[in-house]
């Protein structure tokens, strides 16, 4: 790893107070026209419903409340997938899973990550004058040349993945407890899981780990000074800058409540949104005290509410994917479903993005990196294809028009990862998986040939009908001979698919279909990646090898 360290020594100077060791942020070259900052918070398992002013009965988000009152607010918004890493992917690509190669998540063990032929918008905008920071949870590869600051980050502070594939001190809820096993004739002892296998979850700053394992109950804090200060550093030297930052909150373990409380209970949950609800509030704050005239502040979330950890997931408001649960299992987080992939979302710039503004335009988190960098005057990468748009006239009042067309990818609930099941058009939503593989029509033929091709002709074996719902069932195999059509303009819980002769669902189907094979011809042809997800101990990140498990404090 020695010449990662000394890559990243030669990116940047050394910055007085050596609170940003690796950043850069004095001014080069001509002065030019100040170019627009741009804050990208993404929560995690952050229900639509958890949103106050989504959602009357959603209590505890009074920062984000107040930031759609002065902002707008998208009720029409969907993650790029329904789980971690392919969202992400997505966010900092513009490109769905079938593209950029993302279409599952990273495990501990992971060697790689997001392609390295992949351009992410943090490469983009350094290149354009950007100074750049990640903190929080990234999970888009952490061995190697996949790490934030290899990515276009001149810093990060962070975990490498989710909090719950690791270990902390301090035990949040639904979490195996700690020490690590101890060893016995060279073998793991792991009497009733009251002790934890796996390595100790790390921090980062930049590449050095600081802290393993780390202290769950004081990440929020951490994360919210980490960013309040390259802010104020990037706006006292002048640098437009780029902030990302991937919270925890709202993934399990929950951290805001003591585990001396029951941990199966609502009031954990609140407790946590809360706590995500001030740092969130902190971040924005600090914008408006240094730089609001000329800063995008974008709150959005990566996927919906994880329904299997009952109490402690959130609420997806009225889109409760009716069909899937009466015949068991999840219509949230992993699956197609809008209680998966439709999330809360804010654009907050006062001055530029009108004051409290519904918009129902269809957007999508493809469609930040895009519009990002528009605003910021710099280029789309060149050789590939994107499905994210210039969503800035939306932002700024001067339209209502988002997509016409959005592909929801299975993420883990029924048949082949990244695979495009769902298509929405419109008002119109059409699933071709809901746990099975679906019987096209024959006389569909050439693009019957390119979805069974590209993304519907799966095994059937181990297909079940959803994710896991919080009584731990999944539902049955399901197989259409056509696919399930919604109006979600009249059935927003999706509980009533169209009846398959009425005149709306013919009308419907060959559009569809068409929108499909579509893209799955266009994909064919472009520039894609493929990521590597083999796996290999020695990827584990470790601050001391020679432990039984990996153990240091902050240096």
């Amino acid at each position: 790893m020695g010449w990662l360290f000394l890559k990243v020594l030669l990116a940047g100077m050394t910055f007085s107070g050596l609170l940003y060791p690796l950043v850069d942020f004095s001014i080069s070259g001509k002065t030019r026209a100040p170019k627009p900052n741009i804050v990208i918070i993404l929560a995690d398992d952050m229900g639509w419903g958890d949103l106050g002013a989504n959602w009357a009965e959603a209590k505890g988000t009074t920062n984000l409340d107040k930031m759609a009152s002065e902002g707008m607010r998208f009720v029409d918004f969907h993650a790029a997938a329904s789980t971690c890493s392919p969202s992400r992917a997505s966010l900092l690509t513009g490109r769905l899973g079938l593209r950029n190669g993302v279409t599952h998540n990273f495990a501990v063990t992971s060697v790689g990550g997001l392609p390295l032929n992949e351009t992410t918008l943090a490469e983009v905008l350094q290149r354009a004058g950007y100074v750049t920071a990640m903190i929080g949870k990234w999970h888009l590869g952490h061995h190697s040349s996949y790490h934030p600051n290899f990515r276009g980050f001149d810093y990060y502070f962070g975990i490498p993945y989710s909090h719950d594939m690791g270990c902390t001190d301090t035990p949040g809820y639904n979490y195996p407890p700690c020490p690590a096993c101890p060893q016995s004739d060279g073998l793991w002892r792991s009497p009733e899981r009251d002790c934890y296998t796996d390595v100790a979850l790390p921090l980062y700053e930049n590449l050095n780990i600081v802290e393993q394992p780390v202290n769950l109950s004081g990440l929020a804090r951490k994360y919210a000074e980490k960013a309040v200060e390259f802010i104020e550093q990037a706006s006292t030297h002048g640098r437009p800058f780029l902030l990302y930052v991937g919270l925890a909150h709202m993934h399990v373990p929950l951290s805001a409540t003591p585990p001396s409380e029951n941990p199966w209970s609502k009031r954990a949950y609140h407790a946590s949104l809360r706590e995500m609800d001030s740092l969130v509030g902190q971040i924005k704050d600090k914008v408006s005290h240094v730089a609001k005239e000329n800063t995008l502040l974008w709150f959005t979330g990566d996927n919906g509410p994880w329904a299997q950890k009952c109490e402690l997931a959130g609420s997806v408001g009225p889109f409760f994917g009716l069909w899937q649960t009466h015949q068991g299992g999840s219509s949230a987080k992993q699956t197609t479903w809008e209680g998966g992939h439709r999330v809360p979302a804010l654009a907050y710039w006062p001055g530029r993005i009108p004051a409290n503004v519904t918009s129902t335009a269809l957007l999508s988190i493809l469609d930040i990196f895009p519009t990002a960098i528009a605003l910021a005057g710099a280029s789309l990468p060149p050789n590939r294809n994107f499905d994210g748009l210039d969503a800035s006239k939306v932002l700024f009042g001067r339209s209502q028009v988002g997509h016409r067309v959005l592909f929801h990818p299975n993420s883990g609930a029924a048949g082949e990862y990244g695979a495009l099941q769902t298509v929405r058009l419109d008002h119109h939503k059409a699933f071709f998986i809901t746990g099975g593989i679906p019987h096209l029509d024959p006389d569909l033929t050439d693009s019957a040939s390119l979805l069974q091709r590209f993304c519907l002709c799966l095994p059937s074996a181990g297909i079940t009908g959803g994710a896991k719902a919080c009584d731990g069932s999944t539902g049955p195999e399901q197989r259409h001979a056509s696919p399930l059509i919604f109006n979600l303009e009249d059935d927003a819980a999706e509980a009533m698919p169209l009846q398959r002769g009425s005149p709306e669902y013919q009308a419907v189907l060959p559009k569809v279909t068409s929108v499909l094979a579509d893209v799955l011809r266009d994909i064919a042809d472009d520039n894609v990646s493929r990521a590597d997800y083999s796996q290999d101990p020695s990827a584990t990140p470790c601050c001391n090898p020679y432990q039984i498990a990996c153990r240091c404090q902050t240096v």
